[in-house]
């Protein structure tokens, strides 16, 4: 069977669709021929194509959006091997073509090549039609936790498959994510003593960011940079992470920039990305806003710049000046200042400015003048996970007052969420959503099952909170026993009207193949009889008087019924690498139900015991497990979580 694809036009995203589509459909029928053609228009002098690109002929196809380059729309409309392949942009081009090959049979039920799932099958006079736009703008993912290259590589690679358009690389150089892999870093202790330690520059990580830049701006991803570090690195202080050991080098003009707390410039317990500076100056101002403006000019490829304040809370300046407005209200100024530099400048980057923290509490009187350059973006990283955002739209108590560097963080996500809207009572534009269910809260629900179902539920509830999209601050290797949260997260902020029950199925049967509805029984039993997820204190410890499972011989059970299945499911070679990491969490859960039971008998040592001999399995299979699950993350949140010392 001969198939002629046409791109049109040289955009690297549609380059990419075609390449893609020549790749796929060859590995589903190896007998296929396949011209491809470089055209600059549509033309009926070529006989029967399939036309791949944006195009006027491709327009009326599409679902109307609100802003073609922002917003994608796509369209697939074949017929017997001719025909479309458009959308409103060319990364939405490239999104049409994964969605084309998902018609075909094909799928990708997590990041790297071990993620697809290619049919072997004759492929004859394909047809194919389909309209469709995302429910969601804002539908991306932000580096954390410990990575290699390719990790983020994949990540990269995965997002348009998954319907996703955005990735966002924090701060100058994202050094810090990758010392803690390359330095296989642990929490609290040395880390993994199986694996040599390696020793990474920031001239390494800024050639292995232009790397991935290439990659992001090849797929026509929206791309999104920086966030922490405007507040130290254009002062001459370095910001490659949270490194309080470190010995910082602070220029003498920069001293009397930082935050005054207790009388004393200094930097905030050590560490410049966690140190605010003396907002009320208006040379810190001037320096702070002609910095990113400068920014802005010279790196054309960010499309979207973040621009934070230092991260932690309660470190505000106390000086006199400063103490006349609430740091929001300082935040405003900032902005505004910063606005009327890029304007001047003509520069015309997005900015998105941070409600997280501190800054929480809403400006009382400073109001972004040209809402259009902004961004809001919502970070309750203090909320917790037993509830989704359309069941804490009410908030019953009154919020607390801002008092400077005193401040209780809210745990309540209806508190959080009251906070939110305080801030849109004066900001109506463009914001999305910057939530952590895949950073540490996905850790204590050992089946992935709850995360799954309150992260596509939250996406579904954004229009309740006024928000149009979600950048998720997560762990980029979160696959672990499954993908099911990255893949539920992605399906709802494409379809808000999806149905969790079926898309879960199509899951689990893509990933484990015929016995992949086992595999989603014994897990959802799992996350049920699991409590930990559950907390009313976010990441924090879970409080010894309080059950921590329903019972503990019922999870026994279910981990003798994955045992049972392991021994006994039909092989399939496209699903190995699945079933073999289900081997691997099998120990994983058989270690934490020991765990579970030293806590209920308040046994420290057992426990302490039990999570060391799992952490030793984990470590030295860590290469093994590296692709799906972030080792350090997991002895980090676990410890934190379970009291482990």
């Amino acid at each position: 069977m001969n198939i002629r694809l046409a791109q049109l036009g040289n955009h690297s995203a549609v380059a990419l669709a075609v390449a893609e589509l020549q790749r796929y459909l060859k590995q589903m029928d190896p007998t296929l021929a396949l011209d491809i053609l470089q055209m600059d228009h549509v033309s009926d002098q070529c006989g029967k194509v399939v036309w791949v690109g944006v195009c006027e002929e491709g327009k009326a196809l599409l679902p109307p959006v609100k802003n073609p380059e922002l917003d994608d729309a796509i369209a697939v409309s074949v017929k017997d091997n001719a025909g479309f392949i458009t959308g409103a942009n060319p990364r939405s081009v490239l999104i049409a073509a994964y969605r084309f090959l998902k018609e075909l049979g094909c799928a990708w039920v997590r990041p790297g090549k071990d993620g697809e799932r290619i049919p072997k099958k004759k492929l004859e006079n394909i047809s194919v039609s389909l309209q469709d736009a995302p429910s969601r703008r804002h539908r991306g993912i932000c580096i954390e936790g410990a990575v290699n290259y390719e990790n983020v590589r994949d990540m990269i690679d995965f997002l348009p498959k998954a319907g996703m358009n955005t990735y966002f690389v924090q701060f100058f150089a994202p050094f810090t994510f990758f010392d803690r892999w390359y330095d296989h870093q642990g929490y609290l202790n040395d880390g993994n003593p199986y694996l040599e330690k390696e020793k990474i520059s920031r001239e390494l990580v800024d050639a292995m960011t232009v790397s991935l830049e290439k990659e992001i701006s090849r797929r026509g991803l929206c791309y999104h940079k920086v966030g922490h570090g405007w507040t130290c690195e254009p002062f001459g202080i370095e910001g490659m992470g949270w490194y309080a050991d470190k010995v910082y080098d602070i220029p003498a003009e920069t001293q009397g920039f930082l935050a005054q707390l207790d009388g004393k410039r200094q930097l905030f317990h050590n560490v410049p990305l966690n140190t605010n500076l003396c907002y009320s100056n208006p040379i810190v101002r001037d320096k702070m806003t002609q910095a990113i403006c400068d920014y802005c000019a010279e790196n054309a490829q960010v499309e979207v710049v973040h621009f934070w304040l230092a991260d932690g809370h309660n470190n505000q300046c106390e000086c006199e000046e400063c103490q006349k407005k609430r740091p929001a209200d300082w935040f405003i100024d900032l902005l505004n200042e910063l606005d009327e530099k890029m304007t001047a400048a003509g520069v015309k980057t997005r900015v998105v400015f941070l409600v997280y923290v501190d800054l929480l509490w809403a400006p009382e009187k400073g109001k972004i003048k040209n809402p259009d350059r902004f961004i809001l973006m919502f970070a309750p990283i203090t909320r917790s996970y037993g509830q989704s955002y359309g069941q804490c739209l009410a908030c019953e108590k009154e919020l607390p007052p801002y008092t400077r560097n005193t401040l209780e963080m809210p745990a309540s996500l209806s508190e959080n969420l009251a906070h939110l809207r305080n801030w849109q009572k004066d900001f109506a534009g463009d914001g999305f959503s910057f939530d952590y269910h895949l950073m540490w809260a996905h850790m204590s629900d050992f089946g992935y099952e709850k995360c799954a179902r309150n992260l596509f539920t939250d996406m579904q509830d954004l229009p309740k909170i006024g928000l149009d999209g979600m950048v998720s601050c997560q762990t980029q290797r979160c696959c672990f026993p499954t993908a099911l949260p990255l893949y539920m997260m992605a399906e709802a902020l494409w379809d808000e009207k999806a149905d969790f029950e079926q898309k879960a199925l199509a899951y689990y049967q893509a990933a484990y193949g015929k016995d992949g509805g086992k595999v989603h029984e014994i897990l959802a039993r799992v996350s049920e009889l699991v409590l930990l997820y559950d907390s009313p204190s976010g990441r924090h410890q879970w409080s010894q008087d309080t059950p921590c499972c329903k019972d503990l011989d019922a999870l026994e059970k279910e981990i003798n019924h994955l045992t049972r299945l392991l021994a006994t499911h039909e092989e399939e070679v496209a699903t190995q690498k699945e079933w073999e990491m289900l081997g691997h969490y099998q120990y994983y859960l058989s270690m934490l139900h020991r765990v579970l039971v030293c806590w209920e008998k308040q046994d420290q040592a057992g426990k302490d015991d039990a999570f060391g001999q799992l952490m030793d399995y984990l470590w030295k299979n860590e290469l093994a497990l590296q692709s799906c699950l972030d080792v350090q993350n997991t002895e980090r949140s676990l410890k934190r979580k379970l009291g482990i010392q």
